[in-house]
């Protein structure tokens, strides 16, 4: 059930659109042919989906990434989501 849950969550938050940030959240279809530049993790994070949204979007941003896909994202007691940057 955890693993329907984290696939669901995955879906609302990349669907998400926040339009002015420089970094731009996409899917695994976009991400083709785009060069992997690391990962973030946010964690400890007790909000709603688009703050973990936002929270990956500033990390990604301070990277100097202009793209990024979120790979794993999770509900416990607090919200934890991991995703991968582009160049």
């Amino acid at each position: 059930m955890k693993m329907k849950t984290a696939a669901s969550l995955m879906t609302v938050i990349s669907a998400l659109s926040f339009g002015a940030f420089a970094a731009d959240s996409i899917s695994l279809e976009q991400a083709q042919g785009l060069q992997p530049m690391g990962t973030v993790t946010t964690s400890g994070i007790d909000a709603s989906p688009s703050d973990i949204h936002q929270a990956l979007n500033d990390a990604a941003d301070a990277k100097g990434a202009k793209a990024y896909r979120i790979i794993e994202a999770r509900e416990g007691d607090n919200w934890h989501a991991t995703a991968e940057l582009y160049k």
